[in-house]
């Protein structure tokens, strides 16, 4: 984990035992499945992220639009709406939550990656998952049964080509005798995340991965789960996770649940993201598709009321 104190992305927004705070594409509330995505407005919301104190802008892979399963989230495909976003931004952390191993040979994965660290300054974290939409597997003529063993073998893989020069890989998708992977990252590595357990044991992640993207749960099940997976890892690797948030005008409104997350005003949302950071939790990325408010008005308030109790860490 020491060779990521280095790494921009990576540095400005883990340290162990402090939180950081961040937002999820589409950066806007909205009905149904399709948001908006403006892309001139996006990026006005992604420098005044930026510029508030966020410490990274997370988008998620929705390789197919399922009518069944409904939200396509940023619509856009990640690569190319990340590289867009590091043109448009200096600063803070870019990430995917998560790319679809399973549905990406791995070796486009690997270029994909240190391609957007390199165009990013070393701002790209990696999230990784083994998909979620039943549809997409036949789609890709991929056996959905096998997505445990395919999303470790692109982990392996990917940490495998960055590192070295002209590897030799043999494995289920990849024979890989001649030729190399370029570019490679800066640090010949990338931080790597799992997202949920994506069919693996907390110990494989634990020693494969470079942190956990987790999603929403009360305070005393995350800490639990903190607690194994610190275990696990037995050197520091950070928690992250997602929280929908709909962010009352009133800033002492008491919270009222919604889907993965609640409604409240900034000072229960203060204190509850206090009790996060106290359980072991590291980072939480917001999201506002079911907020009510402006995007606007809610990155603005987070950035003046919430952000400054979670700063960023310096670099």
């Amino acid at each position: 984990m020491d060779n990521f104190h280095a790494h921009h992305g990576f540095a400005q927004t883990f340290k162990e035992n402090k939180l950081t705070l961040g937002l999820a594409f589409p950066l806007e509330s909205y009905e149904g499945s399709f948001p908006r995505m403006d892309l001139d407005e996006q990026m006005i919301l992604a420098k005044m992220a930026e510029n508030l104190g966020f410490a990274s802008l997370f988008v998620r892979d929705s390789p197919i639009y399922d009518s069944n399963f409904g939200d396509v989230g940023a619509a856009y495909d990640p690569w190319i709406l990340l590289a867009y976003v590091s043109a448009h931004t200096k600063r803070i952390a870019l990430g995917t939550s998560s790319i679809v191993t399973t549905l990406r040979h791995p070796l486009h994965v690997a270029k994909s990656a240190s391609s957007l660290d390199k165009i990013s300054n070393q701002r790209f974290l990696l999230g990784t998952a083994t998909g979620d939409r039943p549809i997409e597997f036949p789609a890709f003529k991929v056996d959905s049964d096998e997505n445990a063993a395919l999303f470790r073998e692109s982990i392996v893989v990917m940490k495998k080509v960055w590192k070295e020069s002209f590897p030799q890989i043999q494995s289920e998708r990849v024979e890989m005798l001649q030729g190399d992977i370029v570019p490679k990252p800066m640090l010949s590595d990338i931080p790597v995340f799992g997202t949920g357990y994506s069919g693996q044991t907390i110990e494989w992640l634990a020693k494969h991965t470079d942190g956990w993207l987790f999603y929403s749960q009360g305070v005393n099940e995350q800490r639990e789960l903190v607690r194994k997976w610190r275990e696990a890892a037995g050197v520091f690797k950070p928690f992250a996770q997602a929280l929908a948030i709909d962010l009352s005008e009133n800033p002492n409104e008491a919270p009222k649940p919604i889907r993965g997350g609640f409604r409240t005003g900034y000072t229960f949302l203060i204190d509850y993201l206090q009790a996060y950071q106290d359980a072991g939790v590291n980072h939480v990325m917001f999201g506002l598709k079911y907020g009510t408010r402006p995007a606007a008005e809610v990155i603005q308030e987070l950035g003046e009321y919430v952000v400054p109790h979670f700063p960023t860490n310096t670099l």
